[in-house]
């Protein structure tokens, strides 16, 4: 007879036993949010291109990059203090928990209003530095201006998009998700189809629907609930929020990474093939988006029991977390490059389907793209699990040199070589190179945290 606890039939908890079968059924939620958020993120680009104009889409993906730099915070406090609150409910002080919970969303929406006045004085300057000159450049600030205002509710969605499977709710913070998205898909239809607002009617579904996303959870949590976590009061602890920052300075370089790489991108393709490059460049993060968001919804939802565990000393299931974690990922990987492979074509009409030399140009560039789909995983996964670890430092390291240093490195040089096919290429380059640093980490790092 198996000696292996079993699991409640129930409802899971972060201390449950994990098998393929639950550990799927805990994070399908948080992947299921995760991609249903960027599907709705997805919306806007699909009205612009369709029904507004390639000028107007082309301006959309030019800016956007600055506009997720400043959201940066969410992605913060979530991922650093969603690390440590678990292993602190781990240890067993579910007060200090939710002190530590409540003083990190209260800084977030004093620090998402700042952000959001900081945006409104910058963004004519950040457009133009990065290129944006007469069209191009008013069709970024008319979107821009109106999109900014929601970002201090975007900072909290973010934020409590990853909480959720902390406080036990993985499932609670999909249907929030659901509830933002569809939000933003009827008002995205309404403004730009039946008002006819064009740019700025994407600009404000999307603000809206941020604010959906971001408030409802805010409610829920300030009320009596079923979860681990609710506000209360609180002070300032400086030490959590240190190392909720030192926990999440993965997830913050992978943030402004992402947007500075993304305006690296956009100023290469500008270079290399006009505002037809930086349309094709859209078109390939908008399904980027959705495909890499499935290895970041998994690990938004194996996070927290990586955390719990480690928290509690339960070496046998970290090390059970791990083994299933890399089998799960790897099938994903599998699964997303002959999706990406197979699907390439369709993917692309239903963006720039109108423009055959644009449409020629994408569905090359994402066949080339596809292959990253074999390593990012693994890359995103062991940087979050030292980050569940509450080792930021090595998940730090990892998230810069996959970002900042190799996709730099081979965006910069790539292009010397290959022409605008090694602007696709540089993205395989970095998530390879990525891999190999992230698998000498897990190997050096095994008897310290005794996961393998």
């Amino acid at each position: 007879m198996s000696s292996e606890p079993k699991p409640p039939t129930d409802e899971i908890k972060l201390s449950d036993h994990f098998n393929f079968r639950r550990l799927l059924k805990f994070t399908f939620p948080s992947i299921s949010m995760v991609v249903f958020m960027s599907v709705y993120g997805v919306v806007d680009g699909f009205f612009v291109s369709n029904f507004v104009g390639k000028v107007p889409f082309a301006a959309l993906n030019f800016i956007m990059p600055f506009l997720m730099l400043l959201c940066f915070i969410g992605f913060l406090f979530g991922t650093g203090g969603g690390a440590l609150i678990a292993k602190t409910l781990g240890e067993g002080d579910r007060v200090k928990a939710n002190r530590i919970f409540s003083m990190l969303v209260y800084l977030s929406i004093a620090l998402g209003i700042l952000l959001m006045i900081f945006g409104m004085l910058k963004l004519r300057s950040a457009a133009e530095f990065l290129g944006a000159r007469g069209e191009l450049l008013e069709m970024c600030m008319r979107y821009g201006q109106i999109a900014l205002f929601g970002l201090p509710a975007y900072v909290l969605q973010s934020e409590f998009q990853i909480l959720f499977a902390t406080a036990e709710k993985p499932q609670l913070g999909f249907y929030m998700t659901v509830a933002a998205g569809v939000a933003n898909i009827v008002l995205d239809a309404f403004f730009i189809l039946a008002l006819g607002w064009g740019l700025e009617g994407a600009a404000a579904a999307t603000a809206l629907s941020e604010c959906i996303g971001g408030f409802l959870p805010l409610i829920y949590f300030a009320r009596p609930n079923s979860s681990l976590l609710r506000l209360t009061k609180t002070s300032f602890d400086g030490r959590a929020l240190i190392q909720t920052i030192t926990n999440g300075a993965s997830e913050l370089l992978t943030s402004v990474s992402m947007s500075l790489v993304g305006m690296l991108y956009n100023w290469q393709l500008l270079n290399y093939a006009g505002s037809d490059g930086v349309a094709a460049f859209g078109v390939i993060m908008y399904v980027n988006f959705i495909f890499v968001s499935i290895f970041i919804g998994y690990e938004v939802g194996a996070s927290p029991l990586v955390s719990y565990n480690f928290g509690a000393q339960n070496f046998a299931e970290l090390k059970n977390l791990l083994h299933k974690s890399l089998t799960l990922i790897s099938a994903f990987a599998v699964a997303m490059f002959l999706s990406a492979e197979l699907l390439a074509r369709t993917l692309s009409m239903i963006f720039v389907g109108y423009d055959a030399d644009l449409m020629a140009l994408t569905v090359r560039a994402f066949k080339i793209y596809a292959f990253s789909y074999l390593f990012s995983g693994f890359a995103i996964f062991s940087s979050a699990f030292f980050t569940a670890l509450n080792n930021g430092f090595i998940s730090a390291v990892i998230s810069a040199l996959r970002t900042l240093v190799f996709e730099v490195t081979a965006v910069l040089t790539f292009p010397l070589l290959w022409g605008i096919d090694g602007i696709w290429l540089a993205m395989v380059g970095a998530e390879v190179m990525a891999v190999i640093v992230a698998a000498l980490f897990l190997y050096f790092n095994r008897k310290r945290y005794r996961y393998w």
